[in-house]
């Protein structure tokens, strides 16, 4: 899934909100459905810093959070995302912990919540079991020296009713026949 290929038109950037991430990407990836456009590729966490200033990728979740030339350090901030998942803040330092230096590399970690509702919608469906475990979404990027304007990129007044242009212009493309319950997301 994501070999990062996929042409979006002139003036279309991806710039999902947090829950647009939790529920349309990783929920999907969770469940093994297809997610279109398929535009989030998976990586090896301890692999896949190199250059440029923003990624995004999925990843098996991991307690060490180490690479080659440094690791991942979580700076104890997990923030619920409405109730669908958790987003970890993560800062990446080069050497060995605990005295390596701090780099201007963050990352954003999307877990999904593992709670009744989504259980129930599973069971209900019964042939996907979903691991809220086994995957994780994540978003690096190089911070640019105003480290409060990360944590003010809030979605507290989206009530989760309107979508997105991405998201209204996908959906215009599909055909209604193709938009079943077997193959979206549920919103809880």
């Amino acid at each position: 899934m994501g070999d990062g290929s996929v042409n979006l038109p002139p003036g279309f950037h991806f710039c999902p909100t947090d829950e647009e991430l939790v529920l349309h990407f990783l929920f999907r990836k969770a469940s093994l459905l297809p997610c279109y456009p398929d535009i989030i590729p998976d990586l090896d966490l301890c692999k896949a810093l190199t250059s440029g200033n923003q990624y995004y990728f999925f990843s098996k979740v991991t307690e060490n959070r180490s690479t080659k030339n440094g690791y991942w350090k979580e700076l104890g901030i997990d923030e619920p995302i409405k109730q669908v998942g958790i987003k970890k803040y993560l800062v990446f330092y080069i050497g060995e912990a605990p005295s390596g230096v701090e780099t201007d590399w963050m990352m954003q970690e999307f877990h999904l919540c593992n709670n009744d509702v989504r259980g129930a919608l599973f069971n209900r469906r019964g042939k996907r079991k979903l691991d809220c475990s086994k995957w994780i979404l994540c978003q690096v990027y190089e911070r640019n020296g105003n480290f409060a304007q990360w944590f003010c990129n809030s979605d507290d007044e989206d009530n989760g009713t309107e979508l997105s242009s991405p998201d209204q212009m996908f959906l215009s493309t599909i055909d209604d026949d193709e938009l079943d319950d077997k193959s979206l997301p549920k919103q809880f």
